[in-house]
């Protein structure tokens, strides 16, 4: 049980950090915070990982393009679009469409890595999305069919599907370094990415209204949790901590409930529970319907290794 520990505690801070992504509503702008946190939490990896870096340089520089995509994908691409979805959604809806991230992950594992096909992750994959029609349909397909997916829900899709390309790359890549210098690298890239978008769009500056936010991702969500999570997955496995990351949603509406009063509604639980229950279907019914093209990792240990 001691070994769930760490990973239970990167899960906290990753679905914290839903609630502090609306927080920062109206205090500092999306591409502001998304460039600034990244900056920061830079600077803060920049003595431990630059010389590691260095010493790797031969060995980085031919892969700098994949570690410069996986930086965009995973922190440029996701963070900017989940941020700026708070705008538009409630942060229980934002925790309800990531728990779509492993299952998400394995149907493009499927189809770009050629893992098997199974029935588990064809019946799951079905369950989780009549789940998440029912969420962004306020519990109603007919609603859903005449309003269509908010725009806040459709960024925080896109956000969770970002993301979980960024798992598949990173499995099928395979990339040298270590988990230091290439979440480091990683983050150079996507803030030279970021850097345009934030010097020219609008800025609230930083101040007391916004440093609690900013610190908070900065520090606990793109310092801490990855190396938390990466140590945790280590003792218990990569399949025991994806059932962990599951819980985002849960904790996330719980969070959400509770420090911004958000109403949980029934269509929240009914449709939170569909989907967990198709990820739970697509990770443990293996009955094969398409064989492998070619074996390899059951699962990659990346899920959730920058969030």
């Amino acid at each position: 049980m001691f070994n769930f520990i760490l990973p239970l505690t990167a899960v906290l801070i990753w679905s914290a950090n839903v609630i502090v992504n609306k927080l920062a509503v109206g205090h500092i702008f999306p591409a502001e915070i998304a460039f600034l946190r990244w900056f920061a939490a830079g600077l803060i990896l920049t003595p431990f990982a630059l010389p590691v870096l260095w010493r790797a340089r031969r060995v980085f520089l031919p892969h700098l393009t994949q570690y410069a995509t996986l930086g965009v994908l995973g922190m440029a691409i996701y963070q900017g679009l989940a941020y700026s979805a708070a705008h538009y959604t409630t942060a229980t809806n934002m925790g309800i469409i990531l728990a779509l991230l492993p299952l998400t992950t394995l149907t493009l594992a499927v189809v770009v890595l050629g893992d098997a096909l199974t029935a588990g992750a064809l019946m799951g994959g079905l369950l989780s999305i009549v789940g998440v029609l029912l969420v962004v349909g306020h519990g109603s397909l007919l609603h859903l069919a005449g309003q269509g997916i908010g725009i806040g829900d459709a960024m925080m899709f896109g956000a969770m599907l970002a993301y979980a390309v960024y798992c598949v790359l990173l499995r099928k890549w395979q990339l040298p370094l270590a988990p230091l210098p290439s979440l480091y690298a990683q983050i150079m890239c996507a803030v030279v990415v970021l850097l345009p978008f934030y010097v020219f769009s609008q800025k609230a500056g930083v101040s007391m209204d916004n440093l609690p936010q900013l610190a908070f991702a900065t520090l606990p969500v793109s310092v801490a949790a990855p190396f938390i999570w990466m140590i945790g997955v280590a003792r218990i496995g990569p399949r025991r901590a994806t059932v962990v990351i599951n819980l985002v949603p849960i904790f996330t509406a719980l969070i959400a409930a509770v420090g911004l009063g958000e109403h949980l509604a029934t269509y929240h639980l009914v449709g939170g529970a569909l989907i967990l229950a198709g990820v739970a279907l697509g990770e443990n019914w293996h009955l094969p319907i398409r064989k492998a093209r070619v074996p390899g990792p059951a699962l990659p240990d990346e899920l959730g290794s920058v969030r």
